[in-house]
């Protein structure tokens, strides 16, 4: 071995040596900074993204590392204060008057030389347990298998009927016992038609991704006018309580509108005892609740409008015989209510039959 070889190899091994000294002090000063990371104070409960049943109360604790000092924490939920306490004890949230969803807790702990902002996210579901019903058939009545059934609501004697797809939306007045068209517009075929609903004397029709909602005088089907969406994402539902609008938007969140301008005023989220329901379809609002069709099931959520809490499941399960189902036979979708005579009606996407139907309790 040459004497230029051995020093080029010494060379190598205390620049190896530097590295591993370079890497080790790296990773303790990784660690110097995890542990001062972990005296940082921050939540020992609740647990992050924890769900609680409305009405439950939340325990909320701080973790403060024996070294540190807490002289006041102000807590808030959603930016609203709650309380204060001037040391690190627990603290109780009540939520019976609470909508459902997720909450933001947030608390500003103060040392007494500076203030540092700590948050955490909840989840408020229903405390309650709906209620199991099933159905029985009343009588049978033709409906149009081309129909692809968005919206439906019943007046006079009539149903007015929205249905979707690019190319095939349209806009009708149908007959009852013939399950035909009386009257009938298409929508233009860049819109997919979705849910409809009579407010006063307008027509209101929503659409699926173009954010933008249609207007129609009644009588004629004349397009009177047009308005955006704001906050909602999609068109899904829509359905009238008297006094605001009620639309779905694929989500678990029901949207109310003001009826005049159509501008989105306030929200629910919907959740049942185990969490979210997702994907609420078409809507009705029968005698104060609202009735929704959950996409791509055969089940009806009833529910209160103010909390957004399932309070019942439909389970309409078989209501259209497999004999009836042919190869564009879609999924379940379309309520009516009956006010006066107090009937309650459903179909679904191209099925050939709508439904009388009175609830009776789902058997065990």
């Amino acid at each position: 071995m040459h004497f230029g070889q051995r020093n080029t190899r010494l060379n190598f091994h205390k620049v190896t040596a530097l590295l591993y000294v370079s890497c080790v002090i790296s990773f303790l000063s990784a660690c110097t900074d995890v542990e001062e990371k972990s005296d940082a104070i921050g939540f020992k409960f609740p647990e992050q993204g924890q769900s609680f049943g409305v009405g439950e109360e939340v325990k909320v604790q701080l973790d403060v590392p024996a070294d540190q000092k807490v002289t006041a924490v102000d807590y808030l939920l959603d930016g609203k204060a709650v309380g204060t306490k001037n040391n690190a004890e627990a603290f109780a949230i009540q939520t019976g008057d609470l909508p459902l969803g997720f909450k933001l807790i947030t608390a500003v702990v103060d040392n007494g030389t500076k203030k540092d902002t700590l948050t955490i996210n909840i989840v408020l579901k229903s405390s309650v347990k709906p209620e199991e019903l099933s159905y029985k058939v009343l009588n049978t009545y033709p409906h149009d298998t081309t129909s692809y059934t968005q919206g439906l609501e019943y007046h006079q004697g009539r149903f007015l009927e929205s249905t979707g797809e690019y190319g095939e939306s349209t806009l009708r007045w149908v007959d009852l016992q013939t399950g035909k068209a009386i009257q009938k517009i298409d929508i233009d075929k860049k819109y997919f038609a979705e849910g409809s609903a009579m407010v006063d004397n307008k027509i209101i029709l929503l659409t699926w991704k173009e954010n933008v909602g249609f207007v129609y005088e009644p009588k004629g089907l004349t397009l009177q006018d047009t308005f955006p969406y704001q906050n909602s994402r999609e068109g899904w539902g829509l359905t009238y309580d008297g006094q605001r609008l009620i639309k779905s938007d694929g989500t678990n969140r029901i949207w109310f509108l003001n009826k005049e301008n159509y501008t989105e005023e306030s929200y629910v989220d919907v959740y049942d005892n185990n969490g979210q329901v997702d994907q609420l379809n078409e809507l009705e609002y029968i005698n104060g609740k609202i009735y929704a069709n959950i996409y791509q099931t055969d089940k009806i959520a009833v529910i209160d409008p103010k909390s957004g809490a399932v309070e019942q499941y439909i389970d309409l399960t078989g209501i259209l015989p497999a004999k009836d189902r042919f190869e564009n036979t879609d999924v379940l979708n379309g309520i009516a209510w009956d006010a006066a005579g107090k009937r309650l009606f459903v179909t679904g996407k191209k099925f050939d039959k709508l439904f009388h139907i009175a609830l009776v309790p789902a058997t065990k």
